[in-house]
């Protein structure tokens, strides 16, 4: 099985699998290999080589109530190891509860005829190139004012095969590529200390942004912080950094998880169809963005996706499903599903990103007379069933429509049903991770401090 190619050990998986009994099965296969490096002060610390290959099926066996099921995996793909697993699988099955949502997917349009999505650059950077990105990172963060010391600089190249296939004769695969760079420093005054950083990721090597570009943000960043207040408790204006507010919008997808919903453990389980943001919000999820750092052909169960407007107008209009979840919901599955070698699929967004608003972050500033802009948040403090939230914040404090002073040691709390209601976005959307957001404000947050 060594010599294989990944559709041919998936077939023969699958050939087992049915010629043992069962009913139905999928098996998906990653084929990894990194490359990365991380300096300090100008040294190499480490340069690291990885490859692996991990495979994992699923094994069903149909009832009158649905299907039974069992997931095993394995980084050994020998033919002695593989078919002990599936014997192990088999018999894993067949003890399994009964599950009257879980299901394949029946396939009519072939993954291998949707457009080019530019997610594989082939050409892997040399370690020298490497090494050199990140000495050039740590150096540009030193060299800001202030900037002291650092925790070292990192950089990074990947590629990824991802092989499924299944017994409903669906067989494909497609490569995907990752680079990234990213630096955090420590910067000093009067015996106190902040730390910063700032990273860039990328499809494409070329397209990550400059070293110096990197380095400066991380450094500048860590110097701002420096000499932070503490506020008095109030209830004010806040402004969520673009690099903070997409954690917004990642937890507004979490709330829209078609598994969720279907448990009905989701503050927005009853929202469909209902207006929960204000005019002229649209979020976007589009799994097949260009060299969209979260892009595919298809998804964990072999199902294309397409482009869906999941807000529209301020209008929830759609979950994110997999098959399971749609099933729940007797709805057709939107080709959300995101799966681990060990675990089911579960829906999952893609590229996801809330559309720009019409005002520049100046003037979002300037028309606050106090308020918190907020360039950190942390903690664990949300609550996707009511929607409460509550998270240690850090930041800066705007008086009279400018930036004064940084700020630490707060914390911010609303509710996110209010949030989305009360939010308006700049115009600073820019696609840096997999999920993106403008600028946003929101009125009316509490900030407890003194």
């Amino acid at each position: 099985m060594k010599n294989q190619n990944a559709l041919e050990t998936l077939h023969y998986c699958i050939k087992k699998i049915r010629s043992d009994g069962a009913d139905s099965a999928d098996a998906f296969m990653v084929e990894s290999r990194e490359l990365s490096v991380r300096t300090r002060l100008g040294a190499t610390e480490t340069v690291e080589r990885s490859e692996s290959k991990d495979l994992g099926i699923r094994i069903f066996f149909a009832t009158n109530k649905g299907m039974k099921q069992a997931i095993v995996s394995s980084n050994d793909v020998t033919k002695k190891v593989l078919d002990r697993m599936i014997d192990q699988g088999i018999a894993m099955a067949k003890a399994a509860p009964e599950d009257p949502y879980v299901s394949l997917a029946n396939h009519s349009k072939s993954p291998e005829k949707t457009k080019n999505l530019e997610i594989y650059d082939a050409k892997e950077p040399s370690i020298e190139t490497l090494i050199e990105n990140a000495k050039k990172t740590e150096t540009a963060a030193l060299n800001v004012k202030n900037v002291i010391n650092s925790e070292g600089a990192e950089a990074h190249y990947g590629q990824n095969k991802i092989s499924l296939a299944t017994s409903k004769k669906f067989a494909h695969q497609f490569d995907t590529s990752n680079s990234s760079v990213s630096v955090s420093v420590i910067a000093g005054k009067d015996g106190k200390m902040e730390t910063d950083y700032d990273y860039s990721s990328a499809i494409f090597f070329s397209d990550l942004k400059s070293p110096e570009e990197i380095g400066k943000t991380a450094g500048g960043r860590a110097a701002a912080k420096l000499n932070p207040r503490k506020v008095a408790t109030a209830q004010v204006p806040v402004i969520f950094e673009a690099r903070i507010a997409r954690e917004l919008v990642g937890t507004f997808a979490s709330a829209i998880n078609g598994a969720s919903i279907a448990r009905k453990t989701s503050f927005l389980k009853d929202k469909m169809g209902e207006k929960i943001f204000g005019p002229g919000i649209n979020i976007i999820d589009d799994p097949e963005r260009k060299r969209g750092l979260a892009s595919r052909p298809f998804d964990g169960e072999g199902v294309t996706g397409k482009k869906i407007v999941l807000v529209e107008n301020g209008i929830l209009k759609s979950w994110l499903l997999d098959i399971r979840s749609a099933n729940q919901l007797r709805l057709k599955t939107n080709g959300r599903a995101s799966r681990g070698i060990s675990s089911p699929p579960l829906p999952h967004s893609t590229n996801l990103y809330m559309e720009n608003g019409k005002i520049p972050v100046k003037q979002m500033i300037a028309e606050i007379k106090n308020g918190f802009y907020i360039t950190e948040a942390f903690g664990m403090g949300i609550n996707i069933i009511t929607g409460d939230y509550s998270q240690g914040a850090s930041g800066f404090w705007i008086e009279n429509g400018e930036i004064t002073y940084p700020v630490s040691e707060v914390t911010i709390a609303g509710n996110l049903a209010e949030m989305f209601a009360n939010l308006t976005p700049a115009n600073d959307l820019e696609f840096l991770h997999s999920t993106n957001s403008p600028t946003l404000r929101i009125e009316g947050m509490t900030v407890a401090g003194d």
